[in-house]
């Protein structure tokens, strides 16, 4: 590693002699920024108990076919394309907590105009705006983050963010199995403006202050975030930053990360985990479940628990292993899922009608309670294989100094 090299990995602000800062106020700014990532994953899930009871809906409420439907459930993801796109553009010339205010405004008009919604058109817009807000907040909130954290938590803190997009989207299914559409939308609002009122309070990253000359701001924001301004240095930082150019390509410590990353992220999109999350409930419903809602919220639960058990064991294991370990059960899952629906085609009452709250010596012993099982657990398998395989590839980009343009920006 060259001189230069070492000069750049450097942070920008540290402690002599590897002294800890004691104060707990970062916890606090990091959940304030986390609540973006809560409201992506919201705005994620809102699709899933929202289709069915959208497409239930009696007139003048708006009311999808198949078609509408499966745009109300994707054109998320168009916005969150052009919001990764722009939130690129914002953390750097507005800064890291400016960008996190402004996220806030497309999350609370887009649930506003789907709340407010007389026809697909409205609701589709909506969708639209969240989806722009969840690009933005899924880039900046982990740069915020990893820049305000010190070394002792950084990573705690970024094992946080992907942590709070899949309770978002739990949230949503909690909430989906109690209130129709037009109210979730409404508890769609609150997390963003929760973290409108708490980012005011926040400072800016003490790096993107120094990134603009405002040493004392730095200052003063790292003595409300960490305790102490007393004694810290500044190591020399480069005057000027050079941005990424393709002749870099060329080189293969630049280009084979690179294509390594690129793929990893389009077969893990391409692995249809979207899917699921936006259409739980629709897939349950296809599958003919008495109790659809709950089948979902079972899948949320799930997702959660192994995202959190995957950042506990991620570096014991290794990347590697936990992602080849996630395919294979996907694979399995998925299969498994495909043929239950081979085995239930047909019949004119499966085993689709049955009760999960119910015990299952109180159901009637035959091949349909067996096949309904089938049908949970290989959904659940798949949930969990795609939540240890996202928060290994994420750490896995992190380590590959790659960034991520849909998930999770700059990983710490």
């Amino acid at each position: 590693m060259t001189p230069e090299d070492q000069e750049e990995t450097q942070p920008l602000l540290r402690p002599p002699g590897g002294s800890a800062p004691r104060s707990r106020r970062v916890f606090l700014a990091a959940f304030a920024a986390a609540l973006g990532p809560l409201s992506f994953g919201f705005a994620l899930g809102y699709s899933s108990p929202a289709i069915p009871s959208l497409r239930r809906a009696a007139p003048p409420a708006p009311r999808l076919d198949a078609a509408a439907a499966s745009w109300f459930g994707a054109i998320v993801t168009l916005g969150a394309a052009a919001g990764g796109v722009l939130g690129g553009w914002l953390v750097d010339l507005a800064g890291r907590k400016l960008s996190l205010l402004l996220c806030t405004v497309p999350f609370v008009t887009g649930f506003a105009v789907i709340t407010a919604a007389q026809n697909v058109w409205m609701l589709l817009g909506g969708r639209l705006l969240t989806g722009l807000a969840c690009g933005i907040a899924s880039l900046v909130a982990p740069v915020y983050i990893s820049e305000i954290a010190y070394p002792e938590v950084r990573g705690l803190l970024g094992s946080c963010v992907q942590l709070m997009v899949v309770i978002g989207i739990l949230l949503a299914y909690l909430a989906g199995w109690v209130l129709e559409w037009r109210w979730l939308a409404v508890l769609g609002c609150v997390p963003p403006s929760f973290m409108l009122l708490l980012m005011c309070c926040m400072p800016e990253t003490p790096r993107f202050l120094l990134t603009q000359h405002k040493r004392q701001e730095a200052m003063a924001a790292m003595q409300f975030l960490w305790g102490s301004e007393q004694g810290w240095e500044e190591p020399p930082v480069r005057a000027e930053h050079q941005g990424f150019r393709l002749v870099q390509l060329r080189r293969p410590g630049i280009y084979k990360p690179f294509i390594i990353g690129v793929s990893l992220m389009a077969f893990q999109q391409l692995s249809g985990i979207n899917a699921v999350m936006f259409y739980a409930e629709s897939i349950f419903e296809e599958a003919k479940f008495k109790d659809s809602s709950l089948a979902s919220v079972v899948v949320g639960v799930i997702q959660v628990l192994f995202t959190a058990i995957a950042a506990l064991v991620m570096d014991r294991a290794g990347r590697r292993l936990l992602l080849a370990l996630s395919g294979v059960v996907m694979v399995f899952s998925t299969s498994a899922f495909g043929a239950y629906f081979k085995l239930t085609q047909d019949g004119p009452s499966n085993s689709s009608h049955v009760d999960l709250l119910t015990p299952v010596s109180m159901e009637p012993t035959d091949a349909s309670v067996g096949l309904a099982w089938l049908a949970v657990g290989s959904m659940c398998l798949f949930i969990a294989g795609g939540a240890q395989a996202l928060r290994c590839l994420l750490a896995g980009l992190c380590l590959l100094h790659l960034q991520c343009p849909f998930h999770s920006g700059l990983c710490p």
